[in-house]
């Protein structure tokens, strides 16, 4: 029952910022980068352990140069690990100052891009495909690195650029990666499997979901082949290719299963149902796929678990293929995702420490804690508020936020949703009016 605090450098990497101009001029100066960046993980592994999140300004010790002033991707949302060198002695006394420790959240702001736009729609639909052959890792690698490429994002008025990964959707240029990786930038370029260098423009993106679609202007390339997430199980066996830790590393392959399907995370205010994987991915790898062993993605790299002080390995994650076909589809048509439903609180599940501390503020099993209600909800305006716990969800017992994400999304913007909540150890009952994403978070 010690495991109740963490500090503010535990949580998700953000992505890598890189300190040369650019990455195709700077080859020497990135060799001695990197061997600085080496020298220093070393020494940081020995000493305190870490693990990361993903491309531009990045606060992990073994991440070179970060600029933190920069990056606007180093606010990721804090997932908190309970720590083991705190007693009970060492627990608040308000359950609600226990929560503020142990989920974080630190950027619930619209994400600015001003690179340049591509005219809309464009004329291209992502499709799911059928399993095929199943491949070794050295025809998936042959296969789908020609489909893999890296994203330069540039900040105006700084120094560097954010560095990420990105998968070809279509022969004439379009290009998948994460919204976190062009972040605040106002260009932004795409180099392929070729090491030929092409100025992107924007189609679109989306901070919810943390998916982008950029244009280049070529022709003839090799787009990648979708596969079916939904028919993923625990245990499949699973590979990754991407750009960890800068250019030197570029089309990195490696291997790992699939962990655990359907892990609820909070990111940016709002939750994240992703699936979980022991494949090695670092910063870098941001918006590269988790492919099956057909060749086919299904899943876009985004987040790894990471921690100031004990090692963490093997811990993931990517947002399914299921959920990143249906927003491309929306993207290259409209340019933004509209009509999402969202209820507008930050939620997360209760530590067995609290329950234990604060039996009369706490139900004995299941439950949700509510750790922010977002501005402009219809959820704020009926009076919820940090702190209520969800005991049910439409007359459900709720326990993780896939559930309740799993019934808001068959609702559409406009429609209630009834909560049974747990106030200071008293019940208090709300319906909330389903609003707009773009309208809450942008």
């Amino acid at each position: 029952m010690s495991n109740w605090y963490a500090n503010e450098n535990e949580g998700w990497y953000a992505p890598l910022r890189q300190d040369a101009p650019a990455p195709k001029k700077e080859k020497k100066k990135s060799r001695a980068w990197l061997k600085a960046l080496i020298a220093v993980a070393v020494v940081v592994g020995l000493i305190i352990g870490s693990a990361i999140l993903f491309p531009g300004g990045s606060r992990d010790p073994s991440a070179g140069k970060p600029d933190k002033e920069n990056s606007k991707d180093s606010n990721f949302n804090h997932f908190i690990l309970p720590r083991d060198d705190q007693d009970d002695d060492a627990m608040p006394d308000d359950y609600r100052e226990f929560f503020e420790n142990f989920y974080t959240t630190t950027d619930d702001g619209r994400t600015d891009i001003k690179i340049a736009r591509a005219e809309l729609p464009v004329q291209f639909t992502c499709t799911i495909a059928p399993a095929g052959e199943e491949l070794t890792l050295q025809e998936l690698y042959r296969r789908c690195s020609k489909s893999i490429v890296a994203i330069s994002g540039y900040i105006s008025g700084k120094s560097g650029y954010n560095w990420g990964t990105g998968v070809i959707l279509s022969a004439d240029g379009l290009i998948l990666t994460n919204t976190h990786v062009i972040a605040d930038c106002d260009r932004a370029t795409v180099t392929l499997a070729d090491d030929s260098v092409w100025e992107a423009r924007l189609v679109g993106a989306d901070s919810i979901s943390d998916i982008a679609v950029l244009k280049i202007e070529a022709k003839d390339l090799t787009p990648a082949v979708f596969g079916d997430s939904t028919a993923l199980e625990v245990g499949d066996n699973v590979a990754a290719i991407g750009n960890p830790l800068g250019e030197e590393f570029r089309l990195t392959l490696t291997r790992g299963i699939i962990s655990a399907i359907e892990r609820g995370i909070n990111y940016k205010g709002h939750s994240m149902t992703l699936l979980q994987t022991d494949t090695a991915i670092n910063e870098g790898n941001s918006g590269g796929p988790l492919l099956n062993m057909y060749g086919q993605v299904i899943g876009i790299t985004n987040m790894k678990m990471m921690s100031s002080y004990s090692s963490i390995e093997g811990i993931g994650f990517a947002i399914p293929s299921a959920t990143v076909v249906k927003i491309i589809n929306i993207i290259v048509k409209n340019g933004v995702v509209v009509g999402r439903p969202s209820i507008g609180i930050t939620v997360g599940a209760i530590p067995d420490e609290a329950r234990e501390k604060w039996p009369d503020k706490m139900p004995e099993s299941g439950g949700l804690y509510i750790s922010a209600v977002a501005e402009g909800s219809d959820a704020l305006k009926k009076g919820v508020r940090p702190g209520d716990i969800i005991l049910e969800v439409d007359g459900v017992a709720v326990s993780t936020t896939a559930e309740v994400s799993g019934m808001k999304d068959k609702l559409s913007v406009g429609e209630t949703m009834h909560f049974k909540l747990l106030r200071d150890g008293e019940i208090v009952e709300v319906d909330v009016a389903l609003v707009d994403t773009n309208d809450v978070y942008g």
